[in-house]
């Protein structure tokens, strides 16, 4: 009669390579929720607590707290500047990904569009960078850019505004 061998053991899970910033490890946990369709990540390690969400566009990262903190500054009355900046419209051009926008294919060339440019759909807006991939944002209808909301090489963040074509 043959004998059972018994399994190996378990090897544990290796536990994701060190993030070189905090936001490199924002960006990828933001990938993975528009890759996998979950709505929310938490991560903590080595004492940092990361949490991205789609639901309400939160993405922030937490530390331990300074023995010693100042008391908190009462909250301030909205400013005049804020309150005069202008509503974005809905049917504004959307980003689909956390990433880096870029306006150009590459530095020193011209801008995709500029204000005034007349696109037709599917034509390139801009370029989102996001995990070391260059994605390109299409119209989504033909028009004029009226309207450009990002600048370039600024971060953003999933359904932030980038462009309004009327």
């Amino acid at each position: 009669m043959p004998s059972k061998k018994n399994p190996p053991p378990a090897k544990p899970k290796a536990q994701a390579p060190a993030q070189s910033s905090e936001l490199g490890l924002i960006r990828d946990l933001a990938d993975l929720l528009n890759t996998t369709g979950l709505t929310e990540i938490e991560l903590e390690q080595r004492g940092v607590r990361v949490r991205v969400s789609r639901g309400g566009n939160t993405v922030y990262a937490a530390a331990p707290a300074p023995a010693h903190m100042a008391p908190a500054a009462p909250a301030a009355a909205p400013t005049a500047a804020h309150a005069a900046t202008p509503a974005i419209p809905v049917d504004a051009v959307k980003s689909p990904m956390v990433g880096t926008i870029y306006r150009a294919a590459q530095p020193g060339s011209p801008n995709f569009v500029e204000i005034g440019t007349e696109v037709k759909a599917g034509q390139t807006l801009l370029i989102i960078e996001a995990m070391k991939t260059m994605n390109q944002i299409p119209a989504p209808r033909a028009g004029k850019i009226t309207q450009i909301y990002v600048q370039n090489g600024s971060p953003v963040e999933y359904g932030e505004a980038l462009v309004l074509i009327e």
